[in-house]
């Protein structure tokens, strides 16, 4: 019996799902691919064939090119720096701040959480926050960056509602056991939610790495530009911008390939260990227990 319930046929429902999940899987993993193998081709066969997916030359010119080239190699550097340090400044902050605005003692509660609410429905514009950044003295340095986005107010909401959430009685046992505030955030509540800031990690690191448009407008040195900002320079002004040949490697079209394929191989490669974290951590954090 349980053969036969195993090997029935899907009903007419179930077909449909599995064809349009099907197609939604091709529309996503068609350009990744052609991206991909476009970039193991040459200039010439870029130019020549227009559109192809399987190249009929495979070389590894685009990546000699990228890694002969000094200003890939800094930049891709950068962004390195620049997700890492972002990252671990926003998620303390971010922890921290959410577990304070969690806690029904603190004076004023209600008004920072309405504050914070207010900067997800309105900003107070680029001209100001590039005023305000320059008056700091923060131009041509990462901490226009890292102070500009240390708290996101959804990650916020979203991590103040675990620490809402989380049982009374597991707070009074460790009082009565003598942890003070700071005890009693390190030792009970960060091991609790350790799902929901492995997951707002994830969304920190992308938001970083992806970092491009602050990145233009407060940074003007050519070696402190993160990899975004190369990748721009690539794919927007062609030859112009880069070095028409590296070390013997000539710059091409399948070059602007193999930068987006760098650019996300690190995020990429993170994911699947964060995967298992991802969907609990956004449900535990955004459901009312």
């Amino acid at each position: 019996m349980k053969n036969q319930a195993s090997l029935r046929m899907p009903s007419v429902f179930e077909a449909i799902v599995y064809v349009l999940l099907a197609i939604i899987l091709l529309g996503v993993l068609f350009p990744c691919l052609y991206v991909l193998l476009s970039s193991f081709s040459t200039k010439q066969e870029m130019l020549s064939r227009g559109f192809f997916l399987i190249p009929r030359t495979w070389t590894l010119n685009s990546y000699g090119y990228l890694f002969n080239n000094h200003n890939f190699l800094t930049s891709y550097w950068n962004a390195f720096q620049i997700t890492i340090v972002g990252t671990v400044l926003s998620i303390s902050a971010t922890t921290l701040m959410a577990y304070g605005l969690s806690r029904t003692w603190l004076k004023g509660r209600k008004v920072l959480n309405i504050m914070v609410i207010i900067t997800i429905l309105f900003s107070g514009g680029i001209i100001p926050m590039y005023l305000l950044t320059n008056q700091l003295g923060l131009l041509n340095s990462y901490w226009s960056l890292y102070l500009n986005n240390l708290i996101l107010p959804f990650n916020l909401i979203v991590m103040r509602s675990f620490f809402q959430n989380t049982p009374k009685e597991l707070e009074e046992a460790a009082r009565i056991d003598g942890c003070g505030e700071w005890m009693l955030f390190f030792r009970v509540m960060l091991p609790l939610s350790m799902t929901s800031v492995a997951t707002f990690i994830v969304f920190y690191a992308v938001f970083y790495w992806n970092s491009y448009f602050q990145a233009v407008l407060f940074i003007s040195d050519s070696q402190m530009i993160p990899l975004q900002v190369f990748l721009r320079q690539i794919v927007l002004e062609s030859g112009n911008s880069v070095e028409s040949v590296a070390n013997g490697y000539e710059f091409g079209p399948p070059v602007k390939m193999a930068v987006v394929v760098m650019a996300s191989i690190p995020m990429i490669v993170m994911y699947p260990f964060f995967q298992k974290y991802f969907d609990k951590g956004m449900l535990v954090g955004s459901v009312k227990g």
